[in-house]
């Protein structure tokens, strides 16, 4: 938690979360990771690393870790906190070159713990359209949001946006045991499915 203060204290516009995300909400999060195989997971805005727990948990023996975070000291925290996840100081609306430059063209799953809510539209777009483009076939895109904040213009221009990027968009169950309560965001390229209310 203390890593976490300081990356508030220290840059408050670039952490958007109130506090770490909670075992309940990493582990929902964490569910699109394939358990099988040797999938390349690649995980944006790991903060202190609670969601990089749960993806360590449930990903396969073979399997690749990526983690993009663009404050150096989280990413110094995350890497030596998770010796095998393969931590990346680094922009996420430059995703594909950075993982074009270690070998990485296509992911099986994407894990967001980004702050959407501090992105203006262009950056949501952009960002979007890179975590599109390195989903593998059946990729899927996963990341969260807010209860309170889901009647606000902001996030129903975010759900629009999901919904423009991914043919298939469902929110997952509210989870209540986090602070404050989140829901998830699960997307692909498959059949459209409806964004428009929590499950």
């Amino acid at each position: 938690m203390s890593a976490f203060i300081r990356a508030v204290v220290r840059n408050p516009q670039r952490v958007g979360a109130v506090t770490p995300s909670s075992a309940h909400l990493a582990a929902q999060l964490a569910s699109v990771v394939p358990d099988g195989g040797t999938p390349v997971v690649v995980e944006l805005g790991p903060g202190t690393g609670a969601v990089s727990s749960a993806i360590a948990e449930r990903l396969p023996s073979g399997g690749r870790h990526l983690a993009v975070e663009l404050d150096p000291s989280l990413a110094w925290y995350v890497a030596r906190r998770h010796p095998s996840v393969e931590v990346v100081n680094g922009d996420a609306r430059e995703l594909t070159g950075l993982l074009a430059s270690r070998g990485v063209a296509t992911a099986a799953s994407v894990v967001s713990g980004l702050p959407w809510s501090l992105f203006d539209p262009a950056t949501q777009r952009l960002i979007l359209q890179q975590i599109a483009h390195v989903l593998g076939e059946d990729g899927v895109f996963t990341t969260f949001a807010y209860v309170h904040a889901a009647p606000l213009r902001g996030a129903r221009e975010f759900r629009r946006i999901l919904t423009e990027m991914f043919g298939d968009v469902r929110i997952g169950r509210v989870v209540w045991r986090n602070i404050p309560p989140a829901y998830t965001y699960r997307c692909s390229t498959g059949t459209p499915h409806s964004a428009s209310s929590l499950a």
